[in-house]
């Protein structure tokens, strides 16, 4: 089993990381994380190579996740709130999806013959919504085949308890683990 992980954190040991921990911690097979912060991967800047041709003009570290992505069984994002969405260094990133799209809408091709399952963690301080990360989240997902989603695993009063501390989000971690695994 492989698992692709999307972590929209800048910091390695924060709060999202305790959670990602945590989910590695009782998923079985190879896994890679796409630090959103760290990766050698820029935004999209809709050249329009894509609406044409498959995958993208731009070459960098994408290429990897691009390969990493087909081959993949679950994909995982990851990413604490700001502004009530996923973080602007993952939307950066993830913005080199808009290969899929394009494939599917203007190319009339299926980009990813195989289906995935998806999972979505947020964490946050505790005074925004979820709910529009969640939607992108998903949204991002189902461009990457991703059919059937697990529900959230979320964290949402770090400014009090910190994730590592966050007892229903260490266990939801775990069950988002034992979903991709195919046990719950």
């Amino acid at each position: 089993m492989k698992t692709l992980i999307f972590n929209g954190s800048p910091r390695k040991h924060g709060d999202t990381m305790a959670l990602i921990s945590e989910f590695i911690n009782h998923l079985e097979g190879e896994s890679m994380i796409v630090h959103a912060y760290d990766c050698n991967i820029q935004p999209c800047v809709d050249c329009r190579y894509c609406w044409e041709n498959a995958g993208c003009y731009i070459n960098d570290d994408m290429q990897e996740v691009y390969n990493y992505i087909q081959e993949c069984d679950n994909i995982l994002i990851a990413s604490p709130l700001y502004f009530s969405e996923l973080s602007g260094q993952l939307l950066a990133v993830t913005s080199r999806l808009q290969t899929y799209f394009c494939a599917r809408f203007f190319r009339k091709v299926k980009p990813i013959e195989k289906e995935k399952k998806g999972g979505v963690m947020i964490v946050g301080g505790g005074d925004g919504s979820i709910e529009n990360a969640y939607k992108t989240a998903c949204r991002l997902l189902h461009h990457m085949n991703a059919g059937d989603i697990a529900p959230v695993v979320c964290s949402h009063n770090t400014n009090n308890i910190p994730a590592k501390d966050d007892i229903k989000a260490l266990e939801s971690s775990k069950n988002l683990a034992l979903f991709l695994r195919g046990i719950l």
